[in-house]
């Protein structure tokens, strides 16, 4: 868009409503970042009704609310870090700030030949929520916690 102008009006003479937005972000692909998903600014209006039990898995919508919260706290730590410096980020910033920089490595960035199914994407968004103390999993249903984030014996946060 001109500018990066993202208000800036895209004629669409279909007739049809868009599925969603695809943003990209230039800070990201600046940190190799590819594709360069921004994913908080992007837009899909029919996710709710393609994911979960039955069309997906069970734990979807709540593993995507609980990694959206996640990442927009890391970005918020990524701000302070920049005003404040890392050292003065409490220890749970830290893991946000890591949780971040994680979820943009390794959940965002495919190559261009990967071919991630929604299974291994899923449990990635498990293993990356593993970061973060248990206790701040309050987007998602005990029972999932339960199933995909089993407590160890001694376990704790």
């Amino acid at each position: 868009m001109p500018e990066d102008d993202k208000t800036h009006p895209i004629p669409d003479l279909t007739g049809y409503i868009t599925e969603g937005q695809l943003i990209l972000n230039r800070e990201l692909h600046k940190r190799g970042v590819y594709p360069p998903m921004d994913v908080m600014e992007s837009l899909s209006r029919l996710k709710d009704k393609g994911i979960g039990r039955g069309k997906t898995r069970e734990d979807h919508s709540d593993l995507f609310n609980q990694l959206m919260a996640a990442y927009s706290s890391g970005k918020n730590a990524r701000e302070l870090a920049v005003i404040l410096g890392t050292a003065a980020l409490s220890d749970l910033d830290q893991l946000y700030l890591k949780f971040a920089d994680e979820y943009e490595r390794r959940y965002i960035s495919q190559g261009e030949s990967d071919n991630r199914g929604i299974e291994e994407t899923l449990d990635l968004g498990w293993d990356l929520l593993k970061i973060l103390p248990r206790s701040e999993m309050k987007r998602i249903r005990p029972e999932y916690l339960d199933r995909y984030w089993p407590v160890s014996p001694g376990e704790g946060d």
